[in-house]
């Protein structure tokens, strides 16, 4: 496609592509916006444009894909933050957080990794007998042993702090 045809398209079609944009947009102003800018894309392409390949079709998709892009940037702006992506510095150790890191230190290697992927991980006993490759009764053993222990030494942490 030369300038010449290039210009004949644009004349003869802006004003239809704007109209059916904007029925599938809803706004005026950005399906003019998406249209232009279409346009502005295909003059880039207009040497592999042809008329028998349609390139009135290849424009307005062009447009809706910008359309619908715009869309979803102005959206995201009233959406609420994705906890997910927010920037988190790291967690202030608080005393409750460092008692209870200091228990599970304290706990024997089994016990303290049930009891993480357990409560922590919040995984069924039949899961965690399956990661630690052992009998679902080791594993409630463990967890019971565990629990114990660990009541016993955040017990004695909580005396200790409040003596």
């Amino acid at each position: 496609m030369d300038e010449g045809e290039f210009d004949e398209l644009y004349e003869s079609s802006f004003g239809r592509l704007v109209g059916q944009i904007h029925a599938m947009c809803g706004n005026l102003g950005d399906a003019q916006d998406a249209v232009q800018e279409a346009f502005i894309r295909a003059w880039d392409h207009r040497r592999e444009l042809d008329q028998a390949r349609s390139p009135e079709a290849w424009i307005r998709t062009t447009a809706y894909r910008l359309a619908v892009s715009r869309w979803r940037k102005a959206t995201r702006g009233f959406r609420h933050p994705d906890r997910a992506l927010e920037v988190r510095g790291p967690a202030e150790p608080n005393p409750d957080r460092v008692m209870l890191t200091r228990a599970l230190d304290a706990l024997p290697e089994p016990q303290r990794r049930v009891i993480v992927l357990h409560h922590l991980c919040d995984l069924s006993v039949e899961d965690v007998a399956r990661e630690v490759g052992a009998p679902t009764g080791t594993v409630k053993a463990r967890l019971s042993r565990g629990r114990a222990a660990l009541a016993r030494m955040l017990d004695d942490e909580r005396e200790v702090r409040h003596a």
